[in-house]
């Protein structure tokens, strides 16, 4: 027994050393560095056989879902489609930058790509963004530079983000009401910040979510220094504050974090798909300073989910399929293989 301890410490430890190098790259890295793999958008591609579903937040609002229909017209099979920590205001990630939409269609599954939600994590804050107790509106806005634009309006800052209450309840009966859809025993995935709040919802969720995928997501934010990880990429990534979604360490932030609420994962025997890369470029990938960002950026995310599986296993979780590529970076082709390598077990595990 003493031997299998002094392993499973030693592996911890293991763990922390090498979340730690990665952190301080990290924080000692260029504020850019967010900028390259969390949902950075590079070139929108319209798919016109998606639509346009509104629904009302009470707190945020009109907010706008596209909507890819299954291509055998059921009703039953549902997945929705999380974007990373830049998505933005017209058009998911997903559909900007890959083809999943239309391959998971292809596989008769509905996509739901949520817009907008820019820093979020897709959870219910405290308040407003605002730092230093000022209200946003008094900055400079669209300078390009989430740090300058701090203090400016927008959403999130001008309303309380409410995502979780928005994609569980207002979203989901509207999507049921209007066209049918099961609102239960849905799919969930998404990539980095998508990822981590996949495994969120589904665990606080497990009625509407059986499935859950999780591809480069921070899935041990309490870990040492990942709160001011975030912290930066958030204010690089719109000009987010941190504390305004949650404070530092309390109930509200441990019920985010996945290496925390691991347990509640297995009870509900969510299927979940685990994800992460090596952080080694492939030859698509190209020698410049954005393969350096995600190199860093997807070198944490496996530090996070190598930590996340190391939990998982010590509660002895039977529900859950890992991939640990040996080759990629924090980066959308990542992604996109990563949503296929996912397909079978999605399909097999929703409706």
């Amino acid at each position: 027994m003493r031997s299998i301890h002094s392993k499973s410490n030693s592996a911890t430890k293991t763990l922390v050393r090498r979340t730690l190098m990665v952190l301080s790259l990290v924080l000692t890295a260029p504020l850019a560095i967010a900028a390259t793999g969390i949902g950075a958008l590079a070139h929108a591609a319209f798919n016109p056989a998606a639509f346009d579903v509104w629904v009302d937040s009470p707190v945020m609002g009109p907010i706008k879902t596209r909507v890819l229909r299954a291509a055998d017209g059921n009703t039953d099979r549902v997945v929705y489609a999380l974007d990373g920590m830049r998505a933005g205001q017209d058009l998911n990630g997903w559909e900007i930058e890959t083809n999943v939409a239309e391959t998971l269609a292809s596989w008769n599954i509905n996509v739901v790509m949520p817009v907008g939600g820019e820093s979020s994590f897709y959870t219910d804050w405290n308040a407003p963004s605002e730092f230093f107790g000022i209200p946003a509106g008094t900055g400079s806005a669209n300078t390009g530079s989430g740090a300058t634009d701090a203090l400016s309006g927008g959403p999130g800052k001008s309303y309380r983000y409410a995502w979780e209450s928005f994609l569980t309840n207002d979203l989901r009966w509207a999507l049921r009401d209007r066209y049918g859809f099961n609102p239960n025993r849905n799919g969930i995935f998404g990539l980095s910040m998508g990822g981590s709040a996949a495994l969120t919802l589904a665990a606080y969720h497990p009625d509407q979510f059986s499935f859950a995928g999780s591809f480069s997501g921070y899935l041990n934010i309490s870990a040492p220094g990942m709160r001011e990880a975030i912290r930066l990429a958030m204010i690089d990534a719109g000009g987010y504050n941190v504390d305004s979604m949650a404070p530092p360490w309390g109930p509200q932030w441990l019920r985010m974090d996945p290496f925390v609420f691991a347990p509640r994962l297995i009870a509900n025997n969510t299927r979940l798909y685990i994800a992460a890369a090596s952080g080694r470029p492939t030859a698509q990938d190209g020698p410049n300073m954005g393969t350096v960002n995600g190199m860093a950026l997807e070198a944490l995310a496996l530090a996070n989910t190598r930590s996340f599986q190391v939990r998982m296993a010590t509660l002895g979780a039977g529900n859950v399929t890992y991939s640990f590529p040996e080759y990629g970076i924090h980066a959308w082709n990542n992604w996109q293989d990563e949503a296929t390598r996912m397909l079978p077990d999605l399909s097999a595990n929703i409706g």
